[in-house]
C-alpha cells in the first residue's frame, strides 16, 4: 500500500516552515530510518566484504557485479520501508516525541497526559496511513489538519501546570500571605507615627494586590488542569469518530466538517485558557 504522511501543521513545532518544507522534513526522517536500518548496514556491509573479498566468484564474474547487487537490494529495502505503514507511523510518531518529549514534564500526572496526546495522534495517523488512498483518505487528512496545533497545545498546558505544581515559591506565598495581610491589617489600625502608618498602608495593598493575582494564578491553573483532562477526553472522542468514518464505506462531508469544527473548537478553548494563563502570569507579583 502506497503511503502518505500525516504531517503536522508548522506551528506545532514551534517553527515558521511552510508545510511543503515539513512535508520535507517528515519524508527525510522516513529516508534516513530507512537507509540507516540495520537491514541497510548489513546489505551495505556484505556488498563491499563480498566485493573486496570473492570479487571473482565465477570466471564471468566482476567485481562490481556485487555493488549493482547490492545497490539493488538497498533499494528495495529504501522502497519497502517507505511503503510500511507502520514504519512511517513510527518515524513521524518519533518526530512528534521529540518535539513533545513527555521526559522533560517532572509531574507524572501531566507527563502521563502528553503520552497519551502522542499516542493518540500516533493511533489517528496510522488508521490514515491505512486507508486506501482517494477521497476518504483525504477526508481523513483533511478532518485531522488541526490535531498537530491540538497536541501542542496540550503539551504546552501540561508545561504549564507541571512549573506550577513545582514551584514552591509561589505556594509559599499563597500559604503566608492572608498571615502577612492580616498582620499589616493589624499594624496599620494601631500605628501612631503617621508616616509609618502609610508605609505599612502602601504595604498591606501591595500584599493584597499579591494576594488577589496568587488566587487568580491558583483559579486559573485549577480550569486549566480541568481543561487537560477535558480535552484528552475530546481527543479521544476524535479518533472514535474518525474509527467510525474509517468503517463506511461512504463519506460524509457533514460528518467531517463537524470533525473539523470540534477539533478547531478544542484548538480555540485551549488558546483562548493559554492566553488567561499568560496574562496572569504577566500581571502576578510574587516577589
Amino acid at each position: 500500500m502506497k503511503s502518505s504522511a500525516f504531517i503536522p501543521h508548522p506551528s506545532a513545532f514551534g517553527m515558521s516552515m511552510s508545510n511543503n518544507n515539513l512535508r520535507s522534513r517528515a519524508w527525510s526522517a522516513i529516508l534516513s530510518y530507512a537507509i540507516f536500518r540495520g537491514e541497510s548496514a548489513a546489505t551495505i556491509a556484505l556488498t563491499i566484504l563480498l566485493a573486496y573479498f570473492v570479487p571473482h566468484p565465477f570466471d564471468w564474474w566482476q567485481w562490481w557485479y556485487w555493488l549493482v547487487i547490492g545497490a539493488v537490494a538497498e533499494a528495495l529495502i529504501v522502497w519497502s520501508s517507505i511503503g510500511d505503514v507502520n514504519i512511517g507511523a513510527q518515524v513521524v510518531a518519533e518526530m512528534f516525541r521529540q518535539e513533545f518529549n513527555p521526559a522533560t514534564i517532572k509531574s507524572q500526572k501531566y507527563r502521563a497526559a502528553v503520552e497519551r496526546a502522542l499516542d493518540y495522534r500516533s493511533r489517528i495517523e496510522r488508521m490514515i496511513r491505512q486507508s486506501e488512498a482517494g477521497i476518504l483518505r483525504d477526508h481523513l487528512n483533511e478532518s485531522t489538519s488541526g490535531i498537530s496545533d491540538w497536541i501542542a497545545q496540550i503539551f504546552r498546558l501540561a508545561q504549564r501546570l507541571d512549573a506550577f505544581e513545582s514551584d514552591s515559591v509561589i505556594k509559599e506565598d499563597a500559604a503566608s500571605a492572608p498571615r502577612e495581610i492580616a498582620n499589616l491589617t493589624a499594624r496599620v489600625q494601631r500605628e501612631t507615627d503617621d508616616s509609618v502608618r502609610e508605609q505599612a498602608r502602601a504595604a498591606l495593598e501591595s500584599k493584597k494586590a499579591q494576594w488577589a493575582n496568587l488566587e487568580k494564578l491558583t483559579n486559573t491553573m485549577e480550569k486549566a488542569e480541568l481543561q487537560l483532562d477535558a480535552t484528552l477526553t475530546a481527543l479521544g472522542t476524535v479518533y472514535s469518530q474518525l474509527m467510525l468514518i474509517h468503517s463506511k464505506d461512504d463519506v460524509e462531508d457533514s460528518r467531517a466538517q463537524r470533525l473539523r469544527g470540534d477539533i478547531a473548537e478544542q484548538i480555540a478553548q485551549l488558546s483562548e485558557l493559554q492566553g488567561a494563563m499568560d496574562e496572569v502570569y504577566q500581571g502576578k507579583s510574587v516577589k
